[in-house]
């Protein structure tokens, strides 16, 4: 059975170098979860396909510059055919950097408010198959009720789950998975 880095390189790099390591800058984090805010009914190659484009317009996810950017700019964004461009999603960009905001000047920043739901520790599962590995859990289901009351937008459950994945949080790479050498 295939799995599902290992039906493209871009997949593969990304699941061996990125996905289940701990991330804790504010602006990594908030690219990630934008990235899973685009995600949303597509597939996760597309996404990281246009990776690059997304930074480019978003200012490498700059949390203050995108909270700032006015609906010109996000109007200008749906004319860019390098990118998802749905209207709904990159206002949800621009609301969720936003909402970063908040929680950092409440909490001190988007990495103590988000590894804060696990005290500060990685939770490692080792399933066996992929199959094993949950598309939500009490965890996601938790985090994203609470990122709600804090206005972000795009955060269900399964989004979430897989945001904390991306960000180490969740590690969920297969029982006897090896990082290959850089």
């Amino acid at each position: 059975m295939t799995e599902w880095w290992q039906s493209d390189p871009l997949l593969q790099a990304y699941h061996d170098h990125e996905w289940g390591r701990p991330q804790h800058a504010d602006q990594q984090l908030f690219e990630l979860l934008s990235l899973e805010t685009l995600q949303a009914g597509l597939s996760w190659v597309t996404v990281l396909k246009k990776r690059a484009a997304f930074r480019a317009q978003f200012a490498d996810f700059a949390i203050d510059v995108v909270a700032a950017m006015p609906d010109p700019a996000l109007e200008a964004a749906m004319q860019n055919p390098a990118i998802i461009r749905n209207r709904r999603k990159l206002w949800a960009i621009r609301n969720n950097a936003q909402a970063v905001q908040r929680v950092q000047a409440a909490i001190g920043s988007f990495d103590a408010y988000i590894w804060g739901f696990t005290g500060g520790r990685q939770i490692v599962t080792r399933p066996r198959t992929s199959a094993e590995i949950p598309a939500q859990s009490d965890l996601s289901q938790r985090v994203a009720k609470d990122m709600k009351t804090r206005g972000f937008q795009f955060v269900g459950p399964t989004t979430i789950y897989s945001f904390l994945q991306g960000a180490g949080i969740i590690d969920d790479h297969l029982a006897g998975w090896q990082q290959p050498e850089a």
